[in-house]
């Protein structure tokens, strides 16, 4: 009696090769990657004109507009955890998303039709609002990747589908650049929203090819695979008290900080070397969107070449202290140089590493949490911890300006700075990761769910959990 035997699927050659895809992860990736991609667009589209609008009044004003930013940025996230607890998921992205799409229709409104009220005031109500904006929409579409993938995953191809935000970032100032004279500046806004529409499409889509992952939190636990028809429920506040209960999302937390306090040295000084070059809002603009163009292109060379090799071969501790290294040594070599040239060096390997290497591996420390930490802790984490970075950082570089200590002073807080961070990425590196001791056993449920640390199996902590505060 002949026996047949059905062979087992093989992976592509090329795409295992290449990205390291199996061939029933090739759509949800397509997707996401096109959703980071029209997320990006729609981002740098109106970025240039956001940083030329706000340099109107003077640097020193844009770092009160941090202030207010974060103020805005932390009376939003209460109203934004209410709608993750009382929304199915795809009502609150989409409650997201059409926000802003009706906030860019409201811009273009009093642009095309009481133009004479657009002013200083307006333009520093539209810097707070894309600051705001940028980091929520960005937010929203890590956040469901990290609800729809699994650690292995993200480690895997989260920095493949960085590369789709990366093309958008590119595509955005062109198509600013071909847009801007045929439509007028106005009507960009429209183009912005219009790629927004198009990227909540998108989220729709990729909740209905990805699965439901199981084991990310308790619900799922107990009942399989999680219904998109769940409220994630919980309280508005859960978020913020989440990152002060455990000490892995108090990391998270207090990396993000200080790569945002450094990158805010980095953007100030940025601001001080433009203004000196020009004082023509227009020259002004043309310089930071060609800045923009060009540090895209080199995240897209390094997302092409490395990062899925690093996070691969080093783990997530390495791909995240590579950042504060690199931040470093640019700020060295700017206070021995203080050319233009390497300012512009410094930044494009800052935003380079940070959105090819660190920005991957930072989402994939996301997708060992619960559900709610998912969305309320990350939505904290990722906008008022952000902005509050934004705020130190601002403040501090401006106080070492009054006090004379210029790029040497800069570079004596910096590197202390990018010490601890970079200690601080190898810890979360570690501490992502499941002990040996509670390793699943093999079985043939052994591969269904992420692989989660003890410190985020439940949702309660434990006495022996090395990640929580009791």
């Amino acid at each position: 009696m002949s026996r047949t035997t059905t062979p087992a699927p093989r992976r592509p050659r090329l795409l295992q090769a290449l990205f390291n895809l199996r061939r029933e992860e090739i759509g949800p990736v397509l997707i996401a990657a096109l959703f980071f991609f029209c997320v990006l667009t729609a981002l740098m589209l109106l970025r240039p004109a956001r940083d030329a609008l706000g340099m109107e009044r003077g640097i020193e004003s844009i770092r009160w507009l941090f202030i207010g930013t974060a103020v805005v940025t932390l009376a939003v996230n209460p109203l934004y955890g209410w709608l993750v607890s009382r929304l199915k998921r795809l009502q609150f992205i989409g409650a997201t998303y059409g926000f802003f799409v009706l906030s860019l229709a409201g811009f273009w409104a009093l642009l095309m039709f009481a133009p004479g009220a657009v002013g200083q005031r307006s333009g520093q109500v539209f810097y707070v609002w894309f600051s705001v904006f940028n980091l929520f929409v960005t937010m929203v579409f890590w956040a469901l990747l990290a609800d729809r993938f699994t650690s292995d995953q993200g480690k895997r191809f989260f920095a493949l589908i960085s590369v789709g935000g990366t093309l958008g970032a590119i595509f955005g100032p062109w198509l600013t650049s071909q847009l801007a004279q045929p439509l007028g500046t106005p009507n960009l806004l429209l183009v912005a929203g219009g790629f927004l529409l198009l990227a909540l499409a998108m989220a729709w889509l990729l909740v209905r090819v990805a699965p439901d992952r199981v084991g990310t939190d308790t619900s799922a636990a107990a009942g399989g695979f999680s219904s998109e028809a769940e409220r994630i429920g919980g309280s508005a506040w859960a978020g913020l008290r989440a990152v002060f209960r455990s000490r892995y999302l108090t990391g998270i937390a207090g990396y993000i900080l200080l790569m945002t306090i450094l990158a805010t040295f980095i953007y100030f000084t940025r601001l001080q070397m433009v203004a000196a070059v020009s004082d023509s809002m227009d020259a002004r603009a043309a310089i930071l969107g060609n800045i923009d163009m060009w540090t895209q292109v080199a995240v897209l060379v390094l997302q092409l070449t490395l990062t899925g090799k690093i996070i691969k071969r080093f783990g997530l501790g390495v791909a995240l202290a590579i950042l504060p290294v690199a931040t470093a040594l640019g700020f060295i070599g700017l206070a021995i140089y203080g050319s233009f040239v390497v300012l512009v060096l410094l930044e494009a390997a800052n935003r380079a590493v940070q959105r090819g290497i660190t920005r991957p591996a930072r989402e994939a420390l996301f997708t060992v949490v619960s559900r709610e930490e998912k969305y309320k802790a990350k939505a904290f984490v990722d906008t008022f911890i952000y902005r509050a970075g934004d705020v130190v950082g601002a403040q501090t570089e401006g106080a070492l300006g009054r006090l004379g200590l210029a790029m040497g002073g800069l570079v004596s807080v910096v590197v202390p700075l990018a010490l601890a961070w970079a200690a601080l990425g190898l810890w979360l590196g570690r501490a992502a990761l499941p002990p040996a001791s509670t390793a699943p056993a093999a079985s043939d449920d052994a591969h269904d769910g992420p692989d989660l640390p003890v410190a985020h199996a439940t949702t309660s902590p434990s006495k022996t959990d090395p990640t929580r505060t009791v």
